[in-house]
């Protein structure tokens, strides 16, 4: 795939004094840990490697990447091998995709207690899902789903949200059957919205009750139990935004729709168009003007200064299993699960597939990321000359290009 003209990185080493410090950002210890992983990304910095095709004569030289969860360059194969381990997890059965959005006013709050508001925004979605559709009011099951915590807009604005991805159905309370959902319906989003309302603010109280909420600068007035209160209250009257997508197709459906949410950052390399004179010029999509793309321009520091609010805690973890896909039971509940499916009629067994015919330019249309460029679906370790072996490492080297081959590809050019 082509490199991008442009990268944050560029953005980065833009402004950055020689310790990697950009001078008129503001940041934490960890933020500024990011932006220096970032700036020294396959730069000469971290050393490099090189690696050969194990069919032809095909070798590379590459700068080592930094690994780093937060940059754009470095999520491919992290996503490759989460997505294959899920392949094993996947239903035959429609998905829903619900999204549990934090209101604005709560946003400089979880800015100032990430861990904390992030951890309720989890429990809370989780809680009301499994609650909503464990009632036989609605589905009567348990169910199992992947939530991952997403903290920006398009326009890298500060915007919790989490999005689920559901299997259309769960196992009965006995566990002896399958009990499906509806083709075109899952749980009624307006209960969801409330029920999601009063988990969230009740833990929010906890919270503050316990002394678990830090409360700075312009939010120091919140520390008064009474103005705490009023916001509680004043929240408590809003509807809050859940958002039920329409369903969508089998498991290789699911697979592309998942890369496109599970390790992706604030903004990929791609969407940037130019960085000149100071400023950043980017595209977005504009969701208020019918998913139009959009183009705007900010000053290289406070596109960094929107960049960083997106790091996350140290250890936090953004990518979550729940219901009969938590870790501690999805190898016993899946199989039973499957074993239940496989005695269903074929009709409901293959409602997948139904959507799959029904959707196809649904599907298709969804099979881009969500900046707008066409998703590729590739062998990263493929061999771009040959196309069928694969590119393998065979020597390291670190801040000095001295080479160190590995006995086979010595062995093997001997031999030639």
């Amino acid at each position: 795939m082509e490199k991008p003209p442009f990268e944050v990185a560029d953005v980065i080493r833009s402004l950055a004094d020689a310790d990697g410090v950009v001078p008129d950002l503001r940041v934490s210890t960890a933020q500024q840990r990011v932006l220096g992983a970032l700036a020294a990304c396959r730069t000469a910095k971290l050393g490099g490697h090189v690696e050969a095709c194990d069919s032809c004569d095909y070798e590379r030289i590459a700068y080592n990447s930094c690994r780093n969860r937060h940059c754009p360059k470095c999520q491919a194969r992290r996503r490759a091998a989460w997505l294959e381990a899920r392949s094993h997890d996947l239903l035959p059965v429609p998905y829903f995709h619900v999204v549990f959005t934090l209101p604005s006013e709560l946003a400089p709050m979880a800015l100032q207690n990430q861990r904390e508001i992030y951890n309720l925004l989890f429990s809370a979605a989780a809680d009301t899902l499994t609650e909503i559709a464990a009632n036989p009011r609605h589905l009567g099951a348990e169910i199992g789903f992947v939530a991952v915590l997403h903290t920006w807009g398009q326009t890298l604005v500060y915007h919790p949200h989490v999005h689920c991805v559901v299997p259309g159905g769960g196992l009965s309370p006995g566990r002896d059957g399958w009990i499906a959902s509806r083709q075109d319906f899952f749980l009624p989003v307006r209960v969801v919205s409330r029920l999601f309302r009063g988990k969230f603010l009740a833990r929010l109280r906890a919270k503050f009750d316990a002394g678990r909420l830090h409360l700075d600068g312009r939010l120091a007035e919140l520390a008064d139990p009474e103005r705490f209160l009023s916001l509680c209250a004043t929240l408590r009257d809003q509807e809050w935004v859940v958002y039920a997508k329409p369903p969508f197709g089998g498991p290789e459906q699911v697979l592309k729709y998942l890369a496109r949410y599970t390790h992706r950052v604030a903004i990929s390399n791609r969407r940037i168009l130019n960085i000149d004179a100071g400023n950043v010029t980017f595209t977005y999509k504009d969701y208020l003007h019918g998913n139009r793309q959009s183009v705007m321009s900010l000053t290289a520091v406070e596109f960094l200064r929107r960049f960083v609010q997106h790091v996350l805690p140290g250890g936090f973890v953004r990518i979550r299993h729940l219901g009969f896909l938590a870790n501690r039971c999805r190898r016993d509940k899946l199989a039973r699960c499957r074993e239940l499916l496989a005695e269903q009629p074929a009709s409901v067994a293959n409602q997948a597939d139904v959507h799959i015919a029904q959707g196809d330019g649904q599907i298709a249309a969804k099979n881009s990321n969500p900046d707008g460029t066409q998703q590729h679906d590739h062998d990263i370790d493929c061999c771009p000359r040959c196309h069928h072996g694969k590119v393998r490492l065979i020597g390291t080297f670190g801040r000095q290009p001295t080479w160190t081959y590995s006995s086979s590809k010595l062995a093997r050019r001997d031999s030639s």
